[in-house]
């Protein structure tokens, strides 16, 4: 009998459907039956976005609010695997991401369900896969793999570029100086490879080793630097979500946040980055491996 999988994702631009479609392609080669299904909110997010809608969901966002989806319709009641795309928004899944996972419909559907999940990243990606694991594990899913795709520019960099893409709709290079915003198109269609991993397993219906061989293919990289300024930016972006969460008239804290995330970007996180190679990090290679370790890991 053909294993049944479910591929549900939630996508503005197209690139995270990009990305599945490359994934599942090996699956569908190898027989199984792929279901795809996109995350519908009930009042969608416009793309593309203009700045103030963008920074406006920042608070639901770190706070985890859910907001409506549309009932999510699915061809079967159980599947043998599901693999769950979705992006980092403010270090935090995005909001539909998380709407999903708060939906008892779906929650039931994955719980002792073998999941694998895919993410697409401007670069920081660790906190927003934490909670996704966590909300897994409290939902009882089998979380069998994990895969993080990021644009793998420098981090100013990737910044002016995504932005010149969200505000525009435009995945081109701004003023033709700057590269491509979004993942490469090299490691879109490399997701490929990430699937046949995955389509063998799916075969032999054994799970055990599956992350341990998407790990070796680099299906998860992490770079220090990124890691160490997302840590950092974590409680913080907490504390304006909270602050700005509880405000009547909320446009001026978000201006506020919004050039501090600037200023912290290309003045504090530099700084922080120096004081940290001078006086921290080379005192600190077991703890850091560990913590790397730990964002590869499936479970807690």
């Amino acid at each position: 009998m053909n294993k049944k999988v479910l591929a549900i994702y939630y996508t503005q631009s197209g690139q995270l459907a990009e990305i599945i479609s490359s994934f599942t392609a090996p699956l569908d080669e190898s027989g199984a039956i792929v279901e795809n299904v996109q995350i519908k909110p009930v009042e969608d997010f416009k793309f593309p976005w203009t700045g103030s809608g963008f920074f406006s969901v920042m608070p639901d966002c770190v706070l985890g609010v859910p907001r409506a989806i549309e009932e999510p319709l699915f061809n079967e009641e159980k599947y043998d695997l599901v693999i769950l795309g979705y992006q980092p928004w403010f270090l935090s899944p995005s909001i539909p991401s998380n709407s999903l996972l708060h939906n008892e419909k779906f929650k039931k559907l994955i719980a002792g369900t073998p999941v694998v999940t895919i993410s697409e990243a401007r670069n920081m990606w660790i906190n927003a896969f934490v909670r996704v694991r966590k909300m897994l594990g409290d939902i009882g899913a089998n979380h069998v793999g994990n895969i993080a795709l990021f644009d793998r520019h420098p981090n100013p960099v990737s910044f002016v570029t995504i932005f010149y893409w969200m505000l525009t709709g435009k995945k081109e290079k701004y003023l033709n100086i700057f590269p491509k915003p979004g993942v490469d198109e090299k490691d879109i269609l490399g997701a490929a490879k990430f699937g046949k991993i995955v389509a063998e397993n799916l075969a032999s219906g054994s799970w055990g080793d599956l992350q341990n061989k998407l790990l070796e293919q680099k299906a998860v990289e992490i770079k220090y630097p990124l890691m160490f300024i997302e840590a950092r930016a974590k409680p913080i972006f907490n504390a304006w979500a909270k602050i700005i969460a509880k405000r009547k008239n909320k446009t001026p804290w978000l201006a506020a946040f919004k050039y501090y995330l600037f200023a912290a970007l290309f003045l504090g996180a530099p700084i922080l980055l120096t004081l940290d190679a001078v006086f921290l990090r080379p005192f600190s290679s077991k703890r850091i491996a560990a913590k790397k370790l730990g964002y590869m890991r499936l479970n807690d």
